[in-house]
């Protein structure tokens, strides 16, 4: 995929933090662009913010939809193509945590979490894999270094973390003898307002989430006889302890 060229992108989560840095990138390479949040509302708003950059070679779009829902990914996916013609890329990155002992963790909270960050990707690319198997496209989750390292407090957001670095890598070899590439990529510290943050000025040291839009951009000007299948990704210099 070296021609990145008339290519278009459905990105989960899309509305700020990784996903939208991750669309700024891709339309900055002349991709058109769709965006998911779970409102309309937002989604657009976000849509018109990356639109106002003059990129005038490729399109924003937003669109409502929630990742939990099966069918909810598939009226994305027929929207996208609708809208561009084709569906050549899918980031799926939309996802939450939630945090605490194992003893102080409610079920609704271990649902959200399972159902938003692991059926999720799950949903996006079983919706979208018509589309990528006919053009050759690539699918990529985000994931999380808490998808290989498991801390305290962390049950339900290692679990889902695990699970779509086992899902995405298991899909990966399924997929690439027809042609569709398949990363996971997991990052660490990122500045987002992941959690209830606020990024601000002491976040500089983490990961940016223009950084993440050059990784994603990296990967998909790879030479397509080389797959990065997982990549693993860290702040270089991490305030000391």
């Amino acid at each position: 995929m070296n021609d990145l060229q008339n290519k278009s992108a459905l990105i989960t989560g899309g509305t700020k933090g990784i996903g939208y840095g991750i669309a700024e990138a891709l339309l900055k390479q002349g991709i058109n662009v769709a965006i998911t949040g779970r409102t309309k509302k937002t989604a657009e708003e976000a849509a018109k913010k990356l639109n106002s950059h003059g990129n005038d070679r490729a399109q924003a779009i937003g669109l409502e939809a929630d990742v939990r829902d099966y069918k909810s990914q598939e009226r994305a996916v027929k929207e996208v193509v609708a809208q561009f013609g084709s569906l050549d890329i899918v980031i799926a990155n939309a996802g939450l945590g939630h945090f605490g002992s194992v003893e102080d963790l409610t079920i609704e909270q271990w649902k959200e979490t399972i159902d938003t960050n692991l059926s999720g990707p799950f949903y996006s690319l079983k919706a979208s894999v018509d589309q990528l198997k006919k053009n050759k496209g690539y699918y990529i989750s985000i994931s999380s270094l808490a998808g290989t390292n498991f801390f305290k407090g962390g049950s339900a957001y290692n679990a889902s973390k695990f699970g779509v670095t086992g899902f995405t890598q298991a899909a990966m070899l399924d997929l690439r003898d027809q042609g569709v590439k398949i990363s996971t990529i997991m990052p660490g510290s990122v500045s987002t307002h992941f959690n209830g943050n606020e990024p601000d000025e002491e976040d500089a040291w983490k990961i940016q989430i223009e950084d993440m839009g050059q990784l994603v951009v990296d990967l998909l000007k790879m030479n397509p006889r080389t797959l990065p299948s997982k990549v693993e990704v860290r702040p270089s210099m991490p305030p000391s302890k």
